[in-house]
């Protein structure tokens, strides 16, 4: 794309203009602005894209049933994937953070998911039975370590080449362009115009595994210059000191009880699923409103998030909590009340709309809120003693299974609903970090 179609790609996403004033990041990068931007958006685009496509808790699941691998092997899709991503970040930070230049992080995270993903697409045509099931396993813990990289990397390369106050439209506007195209996937298996079949999904995957090599090779353009490095060093002394952080800063224990709070969020779908299964719907065939409804949701609000977050990310999680509670506790009644009449199978695909909605202001409103608390210098170990910490919070968060065994899953989505209550008040006493 051109310079001037940067220019004005970016001024109508950000409403800025040649009269801007970049805020917290080198002087030497203002002018790099509308090229900056359009690269996040781009390589993120196509990241958020091919996570859409190989959705764990979705394709693959759905992949490896079809290929006949044992239940327990699927049962651990989710907690690996969410642990690998997130646990080892606490470690990985402080090598990261004696790095001067760190988008090549996020390239080579970028790329080994790529390859993993594509290798997962070559199980799906060579193996089942157990073997496809511990495969896939193990390529899953390679991605989701790749992720972890990625994860601990990028909001500080944002932190230092986007300005403050459009870091949010950035990811908002990235999420809604991903959103549209998982979307057109959701609605072609949904309404069949393409088969559900190991071919179909497994091809999928390939286009996934090209969306992150793809946006690898776009984030490797971007221009970033030699940063601070003070606070890298040896792994475990790093780790301890940043475990300090949750001693000293007060505002990063509120945020990060917020965020333990809100994973209420994350954790809810597959709950809200079970209840539709129980109410008479169930196989793939039947999740198709389900797709739609989850992949229309970030179609329609990640964008205004972004927005919003850029102005006051605080205001996002106090509103997203909100939306959430009302969400979560419709789904729960839902599940304790016997409707009929079929008001299930309109009520629970809404009950999802309202709830990813509100699970794209969380993502959005918290990683600018961090982003915007912290500075070039305390932006990575914020980041992975956050994640790290919400890491160990999803593995317990395992427990809301057995409860569910024993209650029934509406009881846990009453439960869900109560903590994004209890989110919105820890979310009350956050700092208005983007006036700083």
């Amino acid at each position: 794309m051109s310079e001037p179609a940067l220019q004005r790609a970016y001024e109508l996403l950000t409403n800025e203009d040649d009269g801007r004033v970049c805020r917290d990041i080198p002087e030497a990068l203002c002018d790099e602005q509308p090229r900056s931007f359009a690269t996040h958006v781009v390589s993120l685009s196509l990241s958020k894209t091919g996570d859409g496509l190989a959705d764990v808790k979705l394709v693959l699941s759905w992949l490896l049933t079809a290929l006949g691998a044992p239940a327990e092997v699927i049962g651990l899709l989710v907690p690996v994937r969410e642990a690998g991503a997130l646990l080892p970040q606490l470690v990985t930070a402080g090598w990261v953070r004696g790095l001067p230049v760190r988008k090549w992080v996020w390239v080579g995270g970028s790329v080994t998911q790529g390859l993993a993903v594509l290798a997962m697409a070559a199980v799906g045509w060579t193996l089942d039975g157990d073997a496809a099931g511990w495969a896939v396993l193990g390529l899953l813990a390679v991605f989701a370590i790749a992720r972890s990289f990625c994860s601990v990397s990028y909001k500080d390369v944002l932190g230092k080449t986007v300005s403050k106050s459009t870091r949010g439209t950035a990811t908002g506007t990235a999420g809604t362009v991903a959103a549209v195209a998982v979307f057109l996937y959701g609605a072609l298996l949904a309404f069949e115009v393409i088969p559900t079949n190991v071919a179909v999904v497994t091809t999928g995957l390939l286009v996934a595994a090209g969306c992150w090599l793809l946006g690898a090779a776009v984030f490797a353009t971007l221009p970033e210059r030699r940063g601070a490095t003070e606070g890298g060093g040896n792994a475990l002394a790093v780790a301890l000191d940043s475990i300090k952080l949750l001693r000293d800063d007060a505002a990063l224990r509120w945020f990060i009880a917020t965020r333990a709070l809100l994973t209420a969020t994350a954790l809810a779908p597959p709950f809200l699923l079970a209840i539709a299964g129980s109410t008479g719907g169930s196989g793939l065939g039947e999740l198709g409103a389900f797709v739609i409804a989850s992949a229309a949701a970030s179609v329609s609000s990640t964008y205004l998030w972004g927005r919003l977050s850029d102005r006051s990310s605080r205001q996002v999680l106090i509103r997203a909590s909100g939306i959430a509670a009302v969400g979560l506790a419709a789904s729960a009644v839902v599940g304790l009340v016997e409707l009929g009449g079929g008001v299930e199978d309109l009520a629970l695909p809404a009950s999802l709309f309202v709830l990813m909605i509100a699970h794209q202001g969380v993502r959005l409103g918290r990683s600018t809120h961090l982003v915007d608390m912290a500075d070039e210098n305390t932006r990575a170990a914020y980041t992975a003693l956050s994640n790290t910490t919400i890491g160990v919070v999803l593995v317990a968060g395992s427990a809301f299974g057995a409860l569910a065994a024993l209650t029934g899953p509406a009881i846990v989505l009453a439960l869900f609903s109560i903590m994004c209550v209890l989110a919105a008040f820890a979310a009350i006493r956050l700092q208005e970090v983007q006036r700083r």
